[in-house]
């Protein structure tokens, strides 16, 4: 498993599958949702249509249709409250259900958005540290050949992660 941070659009990255911060409906939203769902075009709507949902850390998975993915892996994070309500608990979820897909799907190259720091409030510094650690975790014991990207999309979030973690590629 490699580990990639990277400054980029998300639905341009050129991946066998993207990650999707979606809502429990899957039917498109803001942020990256609407973008995933603009990007992809009418037919992934009509899929995600059929899926029934998903809910809080969980992942579902559908075709990219237009998008340079091949395929793309819903997951739905959770809305910060306090961090007292299992929101890490869930957050660490969503990373392992859509790696388990992702590995259940012969994927070899997979990228995350950082999922919930955005409209659902989760303190962006914690949310970076539960995706690296969930994403470390769940290689731990695991020698599946995967390339796994987090995908940060402005200035202020890659300078958070280059604070953290050194340099990172920007491609925007």
């Amino acid at each position: 498993m490699v580990l990639l941070f990277e400054r980029n659009d998300i639905t341009k990255v050129k991946v066998d599958a993207i990650v999707n911060a979606a809502n429990n409906t899957l039917l498109g939203g803001g942020g990256v949702d609407g973008a995933i769902h603009a990007a992809a075009g009418p037919k992934l709507l009509e899929e995600c249509m059929t899926l029934g949902g998903c809910k809080t850390g969980e992942a579902k998975i559908t075709k990219g249709y237009e998008l340079p993915a091949k395929y793309v892996i819903h997951t739905v994070g959770p809305i910060y409250r306090d961090g007292k309500h299992g929101e890490k608990e869930l957050l660490e979820s969503c990373y392992e259900k859509s790696l388990m897909l992702a590995k259940e799907n012969d994927i070899h190259s997979i990228a995350f958005p950082l999922i919930s720091a955005g409209v659902y409030g989760y303190p962006k510094e914690d949310a970076i540290d539960v995706a690296v650690d969930s994403i470390k975790r769940f290689f731990e014991n695991d020698d599946y050949d995967i390339l796994v990207k987090i995908i940060f999309y402005n200035e202020k979030d890659t300078e958070l992660i280059e604070k953290r973690f050194g340099k990172i590629g920007k491609y925007i």
